[in-house]
């Protein structure tokens, strides 16, 4: 049996893993509704790492690892947050009009090396995050067959009170994120859609772009939408169903600066599209 130690070992783990590992689970985090238009309104929201989309499964997500932005810019309590078995649940008060962000993200240094009794080595451990200090500690100088990978993981959400506002949609420069050129609040059935994102700043060209639909479980299919980035790092989508849909994004390139010698990133997020 699993100690609770364990279990956090675990979920930590899967959330600071390679692209490649956590494909088998879709991390989200689900509003139950993105767009509001009254003032001092609530949103609810369940955040999960899940087999399936939008059916939590596996593990809550850890609340502590969830940062929430107010229209401009500034981080905000989560409150009536709670830490279930399968999921997380918490409410955001928006206080005032535009679009408020929730989101986590986490970057780190990935190594894998072969050592003098041929067993493969891995660094860092479980639910840690590996420096370039950490790296050059524990990493032998001499490590055969040395691979670096320089992570990053980004799950967000956006949720809008009044009209649209674009602060918190601004790119950083920094992991993989929307381009912030179409905003993910304003999305309606049967308009061509112009999704954007870069790879620290610059366009992440051929990303691997899944999109999924609400309401999978209960389909014979998952009707999968699979989109390659162009070298703008955008792709163009219509949606024909209104509802929550899941965004992932996976991108790796040979363009890392040392140790690492390749740059992988992994974006998720959950869009609502409306009916026009």
């Amino acid at each position: 049996m699993f100690t609770s130690k364990t279990t956090q070992l675990i979920l930590m783990g899967v959330l600071m893993t390679s692209s490649f590992a956590v494909n088998a689970h879709r991390l989200w985090i689900k509003p139950n509704t993105t767009a509001v238009s009254g003032q001092n309104e609530w949103v609810t929201f369940d955040a999960a790492i899940a087999n399936g989309i939008f059916n939590p499964d596996h593990f809550a997500m850890p609340l502590d690892r969830l940062t929430a932005y107010n229209p401009d810019g500034q981080p905000i309590p989560l409150q009536n947050s709670a830490k279930l078995k399968y999921r997380s649940v918490f409410d955001l008060q928006l206080t005032q009009p535009g679009t408020y962000e929730v989101s986590m993200n986490s970057r780190s240094l990935q190594a894998s090396w072969q050592d003098e009794d041929g067993q493969r080595q891995r660094w860092p451990g479980r639910g840690e995050i590996g420096t370039l200090a950490g790296f050059k500690k524990h990493v032998p100088t001499s490590a055969k067959d040395l691979t670096v990978t320089d992570s990053a993981r980004r799950v967000e959400v956006f949720v809008t009170a009044g009209a649209p506002t674009r602060e918190v949609i601004t790119p950083s420069g920094k992991g993989l994120e929307l381009n912030g050129q179409t905003h993910p609040n304003d999305l309606y059935t049967g308009e061509p859609i112009s999704l954007g994102f870069l790879f620290d700043g610059q366009p992440a060209d051929k990303a691997q772009v899944t999109v999924v639909r609400q309401g999978e479980k209960y389909r014979d299919t998952s009707e999968t939408m699979r989109f390659t980035t162009n070298a703008q790092g955008s792709i163009e989508v219509s949606f024909d169903k209104p509802g929550m849909y899941f965004v992932e994004v996976e991108y790796q390139d040979n363009q890392a600066e040392a140790p690492a010698t390749i740059r992988s990133g992994s974006y998720s997020a959950v869009f609502e599209v409306l009916p026009l």
